[in-house]
């Protein structure tokens, strides 16, 4: 039986293949019906029927920067672009957002395969994409973001980059709070609870919150998103 229960099953189709820059598996895209999946080797990073914990990453930290006017945020991470459509709906004209994603194919696949998934939000005009890595325009932000919203691994540690570890790591994470902001919130999304990554939020001197969020509605797998603020 397929997912949806109509009695016979839907085969997944192949869409396509795509290199991370530095990574060491790749990325494929497939369809089943109007299902969409991107794997990473034997992980699923994400289903297009599974967005939940993805939009509560923008909602969440859109409720922390409320008395910001025109505020900016960074999303590090197209995927499926759940995040960014959850933080369209939330924000006003004023706002803008950038979007960074290293894989020059998800981005084709976001106007391409999946474009009845992405709708009109890439065309919105307070948006901005980039191809390229989100530490990078971390580092060269110097207090120019209202937000920083990451969902570009499993959780704090590099799974589709070796080098992502330097996003969690305290210079990484010292270099987040620089380009913050004041009042404002850095946001990562995890399959799973990580003490360390609590310990070394606060140690970098985040205001943290850590909370869970399920994949889809009240069911699904239980995910974990930080909250940690720049007071």
């Amino acid at each position: 039986m397929d997912a949806a229960g109509s009695g016979f099953v839907i085969p997944w189709v192949h869409l396509g293949t795509a290199k991370v820059p530095g990574g060491g598996e790749e990325l494929r895209l497939k369809r089943r019906g109007s299902e969409f999946s991107i794997m990473l080797g034997t992980n699923e990073l994400m289903n297009s029927r599974l967005s939940g914990s993805e939009e509560a990453l923008a909602s969440l930290s859109i409720q922390k920067i409320a008395a910001s006017t025109r505020p900016k945020i960074l999303i590090g991470g197209l995927g499926m672009g759940f995040t960014l459509r959850a933080a369209l709906a939330e924000l006003a004209d004023g706002a803008r957002v950038e979007v960074a994603e290293i894989v020059p194919a998800v981005i084709a696949w976001a106007r391409g395969e999946m474009a009845e998934v992405f709708g009109n939000c890439l065309g919105d005009p307070r948006v901005a994409i980039h191809e390229g890595d989100v530490g990078q325009m971390i580092r060269a932000a110097a207090g120019g973001y209202d937000a920083i919203l990451l969902d570009v691994d499993n959780g704090p540690e590099g799974l589709s980059r070796s080098s992502n570890d330097s996003l969690y790591s305290a210079a990484g994470l010292a270099a987040a709070w620089k380009a913050l902001r004041p009042g404002g919130v850095l946001a990562v999304w995890s399959s799973g609870p990580d003490a360390g990554f609590t310990r070394r939020l606060r140690q970098a001197g985040f205001a943290v919150e850590e909370v869970g969020v399920r994949a889809r509605g009240k069911r699904g797998a239980r995910h974990t998103i930080w909250l940690a603020g720049r007071n």
